[in-house]
């Protein structure tokens, strides 16, 4: 079995670079403004990277992709809050905490989730509201709208800064995690161990409580999930929450993830004998090669060769 690869950088488009990085450097001091190839990139303590291509016009993010957002670690999440509430270039987005209105910018304002599960559903809330559950403080996670409207998510308190996740959707949680096991040997995320949800007639489906906090008021579907891990990076996902299908990312904000591997002419035969459909067969990339391959979901995935 070839080694899991590592992950090597998200590959986000936008109408500025430069200003891009700025940003991120400025939100995030751990990062730094950085090339890689000759592409614009902004580098994490991690040496994980985001790389950015240059577009004329504002990058799309909807209809939506597999990919929905990436985050970082942080070590003091209320302390972030509180500084980027004072920063007018830091858009901070609420998180509410049902249905029927209310909203707090941190999730640790709001009841605390049970069973390791990100959120409550109507039922768990009403048994919290009885019993005057209160919110823990401290840390928790937050998130802010970054350059090109990118959605950013951070979240402690953690030993260190990093970027540290990409979080997506998938049309079919659980077997997602099997094709990212198969098909690039991905480790499981600990604590993300797939639990199904089944439909009457014994298929997967969609779970049916939704849950908060949430992005969107309504709230969200946070059953089934599953996870893995390349490197120290984590790759999460819940179903896809809307009707439509997922969309292909390529071209998007969120263009594609990439990830690092020792041979990438092994990789390329591995892939092709299980069939998995490459959008791009091995083509130079800077200083070394690389591939292109399609996820589950229409997520691109870059497999990038580093000796």
């Amino acid at each position: 079995m070839l080694p899991s690869p590592g992950f090597h950088h998200l590959h986000l488009n936008s109408v500025d670079p430069n200003r891009a990085i700025d940003f991120y450097t400025r939100q995030f001091p751990s990062t730094a403004k950085s090339s890689w190839g000759g592409i614009a990139a902004l580098k994490s303590p991690n040496n994980v990277l985001v790389l950015f291509d240059k577009v004329d016009t504002p990058p799309p993010t909807g209809p939506q992709s597999a990919i929905w957002h990436f985050g970082w670690h942080v070590t003091d999440a209320r302390a972030c809050l509180e500084a980027y509430k004072n920063r007018p270039e830091v858009e901070l987005l609420p998180l509410y905490t049902t249905d029927e209105g209310g909203s707090v910018l941190i999730s640790s304002d709001t009841w605390p989730s049970l069973g390791g599960v990100l959120g409550l559903t109507r039922a768990q809330i009403a048994e919290a509201r009885a019993a005057g559950v209160q919110p823990l403080g401290g840390g928790g996670f937050a998130y802010m709208r970054g350059p090109d409207s990118a959605l950013v998510e951070y979240a402690g308190n953690h030993p260190a800064e990093r970027f540290n996740h990409v979080h997506l959707y998938q049309e079919d949680p659980i077997a997602a995690f099997e094709w990212y096991q198969q098909h690039l040997n991905a480790a499981m995320r600990p604590g993300y161990m797939p639990a199904p949800v089944t439909g009457p007639d014994g298929k997967p489906m969609r779970g049916t409580d939704r849950t908060w906090p949430a992005l969107d008021r309504e709230g969200m579907f946070r059953a089934p999930r599953a996870g893995v891990e390349f490197g120290d990076v984590s790759m999460m996902w819940y179903a896809n929450q809307g009707d439509e299908p997922l969309c292909s990312s390529r071209g998007q904000l969120q263009d594609h993830i990439a990830l690092s591997v020792a041979d990438l002419d092994a990789w390329a035969d591995k892939l092709d004998s299980e069939r998995v459909k490459f959008l791009e067969p091995i083509y130079p990339l800077g200083p070394t090669r690389a591939l292109m391959i399609e996820g589950p979901s229409r997520e691109a995935i870059e497999l990038v060769e580093v000796r």
